[in-house]
């Protein structure tokens, strides 16, 4: 049995799905609604102590953090190969998969808090913000936090996340630019890695990022008529995330462009 305890919008559950995908294996949906802090129960907690989502569970045996899920996937089911063959080819697909893990994905929260998801948490209130604030244990984290709800694309960690993924799109656009997918000519794990992300900034309406980037807008555009994209992301969004991206997105692309405009005139 397989078992996959995920959230419809996680970028990291969507990374999962389209590896699942990939490898057309069947799996049974334990989906957490994380507002409602399902990955914070007592229960979930003794299959993942960290409270984040995806978990995988094969035959009571528990994998966590995507990467990790990803890579045993591959290793664990046939199906297509999600690994280049070469060693070379393996080596820049771990690269590109580890920036992610060290840092990229904490850029996401910071950009899709600050531009939209802060506002769900305000509704809550003050005293119930800040209380969310305090509960968080690491003071860097805490302050990155607190500055993402109450400033919003004014706060410093905005700018600085945004700062690095556009230099993340250029690196992609540079690498796309000699082979058609990441990490060689092989759909890899890389590419299954990158495409929720690019998926987020799309909801952002943070697309015009790749437009003077054409091999980059050409890797998205082949990534998104994959079987895959569909199972895996288009069949799980979620209505209201969506709107609430949108609508705020677009409010936010002038604050975006003054950021990546200033940085070209110095």
């Amino acid at each position: 049995m397989l078992e996959l305890y995920h959230n419809d919008m996680s970028t990291c559950a969507q990374k999962v799905r389209l590896a699942l995908a990939e490898k057309e294996i069947f799996w049974e949906s334990k989906h957490l609604d994380l507002r409602a802090r399902d990955h914070q129960s007592i229960a979930y907690l003794k299959l993942n102590p960290n409270a984040v989502v995806p978990t995988l569970v094969h035959d009571g045996s528990v994998i966590i953090e995507s990467t990790v899920i990803n890579e045993y996937i591959d290793d664990a089911f046939i199906g297509p190969a999600l690994r280049p063959e070469s060693s070379i080819n393996r080596a820049h697909m771990r690269l590109w998969t580890k920036q992610l893990d060290e840092g990229l994905h904490a850029d996401t929260g910071v950009i899709s808090t600050s531009i939209s998801f802060r506002y769900q948490k305000l509704e809550k209130g003050d005293a119930e913000v800040r209380a969310l604030i305090e509960n968080v244990p690491d003071p860097v984290k805490r302050e990155r936090v607190r500055a993402n709800i109450f400033d919003g694309v004014n706060s410093p960690y905005f700018r600085e996340a945004i700062l690095r993924f556009d230099a993340l799109l250029s690196r992609m656009e540079a690498a796309l630019s000699k082979s058609m997918w990441l990490a060689g000519d092989q759909f890899s794990l890389a590419d299954i890695a990158y495409t929720p992300y690019l998926t987020r900034l799309e909801h952002l309406q943070m697309s015009e990022l790749w437009s003077d980037r054409p091999h980059l807008a050409n890797w998205f555009k082949q990534i998104q008529v994959r079987k895959s994209y569909d199972i895996a992301i288009i069949q799980w969004l979620n209505p209201k995330y969506l709107t609430l991206m949108e609508e705020t997105g677009k409010k936010e692309m002038a604050a975006i462009r003054k950021i990546l405009d200033s940085t070209m005139q110095n």
